[in-house]
């Protein structure tokens, strides 16, 4: 397992912090209010390790192949549906929508090689990813991929925690399979990343 770039700031100023709490607990509260220094460390040391679990690389052996499209999220598989696109397509399409919790890995990886003809971001609200307007309203990046096979949308869409999309991906750009398209961030107070409890990948 590695930690993803995204996270090295993030996670440097949450341990900064954690010693900046603790130290100061230890050598002043803690000989007369024991159970205060103690609450405060297992609080900001569960804090810090949900961090460092949000930002992690498993890892893993991914099956991939030019006859195949893979998921391009973790997360659970919530809606499998006929849809109307009114971004890009204009037309029907089978849209699968994918929820990620805080639990979930928030790399998002290419479904399949090709050319990416479409990119685009979209400002939006972060309500909860199970809010019925979330994967229209919310913040969200969505991508074409073609390739002799056809044409895929990806959308990454922001939540109520992971509140800032990251998108590695530009028009022209040959994609290859497998290799990252995203990420999705935890918005710090004070700074310009974002993330959610709960985020939807949608892919047509």
């Amino acid at each position: 397992m590695t930690i993803h770039r995204e996270g090295y700031k993030t996670i440097s100023i949450s341990a900064l912090a954690f010693a900046l709490i603790n130290l100061p607990s230890f050598y002043f509260i803690s000989a007369h209010q024991p159970w205060i220094s103690a609450v405060l460390f297992l609080v900001t040391l569960g804090l810090l390790l949900f961090l460092i679990s949000f930002f992690r690389i498993p890892n893993r052996k991914l099956t991939t192949g030019d006859n195949l499209v893979i998921c391009p999220a973790d997360g659970k598989v919530v809606v499998i549906e006929e849809i109307v696109d009114p971004e890009y397509f204009k037309d029907r399409r089978l849209q699968v929508s994918i929820f990620m919790s805080p639990a979930n890995v928030h790399v998002n990886r290419n479904p399949m090689s090709g050319e990416v003809v479409y990119n685009q971001y979209h400002k939006g609200k972060y309500l909860v990813a199970w809010h019925p307007k979330s994967s229209t309203e919310n913040e969200r990046h969505s991508v074409v991929l073609r390739n002799g096979h056809g044409e895929i949308l990806v959308k990454q869409i922001a939540g109520a925690l992971a509140k800032r999309i990251v998108n590695y991906l530009s028009v022209g750009q040959k994609a290859e399979q497998s290799a990252e398209m995203g990420f999705y961030k935890i918005r710090v107070p004070g700074s310009t990343s974002f993330s959610r409890w709960g985020q939807r990948s949608m892919y047509s």
